[in-house]
């Protein structure tokens, strides 16, 4: 579990990146400009920052350099979509950057890659008799170690990196296979079995009606 802090003026963005971090198991704080933002460095810590660019008073460029020199990672969330924008807010510090609209489940994913990069997160997941040791991709139930291939655990790992969101079917072919997968998007279901019986998630992993799967938590 990791600490976030969110800097973004519009509320609606602001509660819906705040409730995705709180669905995957994540602690959050809330701002809405950068008038407090090293108040709230020097009292707390904060793992990362989600900073939109275009904010009331300092903007998210100036902010930014104030919040690497304690080294504490950033992504850039922003309507700034110009490639110099993106060129500019990599180089003055930050370590990733997304363009508005989003979409949650790719924000977690890479906020997980960076928080790993910068070892903040956990490397262990245990779930009733299961865990899953996600840097030595090992799967262990009731203390034996199952033999589970790489597709298993990159699908087992996007699962566990979003509990409790709903994913489609898409996003884990887009997640797990890659844009260039051609297959029949069913090649998941079959996935799924396999994991619910090797995991003993049968209950676990819930199916969305029409829609993909859910790691419940």
């Amino acid at each position: 579990m990791a600490k976030i802090l969110i800097i973004d003026d519009e509320k609606a963005i602001n509660d819906l990146i705040a409730v995705n971090l709180k669905m995957v198991g994540h602690e959050y704080v809330q701002l809405y400009s950068g008038d407090q933002i090293l108040k709230t460095l020097n009292e707390m810590r904060i793992d990362l920052v989600i900073l939109d660019v275009m904010l009331p008073g300092r903007d998210g460029f100036e902010i930014v350099q104030d919040i690497v020199k304690r080294n504490v990672p950033v992504i850039f969330l922003t309507a700034r979509n110009t490639v110099s924008d993106k060129v500019y807010g990599l180089e003055i510090g930050a370590e990733d950057y997304i363009v508005k609209p989003f979409e949650a489940v790719e924000l977690i994913a890479r906020i997980h890659v960076i928080l790993r990069r910068n070892q903040k997160a956990a490397n262990e997941f245990r779930l009733d008799d299961t865990i899953v040791d996600l840097e030595k991709h090992m799967v262990t139930v009731h203390g034996q170690e199952i033999e589970i291939t790489n597709k298993e655990f990159q699908l087992l790992d996007l699962l566990v990196q979003n509990k409790n969101i709903a994913l489609s079917r898409e996003k884990i072919i887009e997640q797990t296979w890659g844009f260039d997968f051609y297959g029949d998007t069913r090649t998941v279901d079959v996935h799924i079995q396999k994991l619910r019986k090797k995991l003993n998630w049968e209950t676990r992993i819930k199916t969305v009606y029409k829609y993909g799967y859910r790691l419940e938590v």
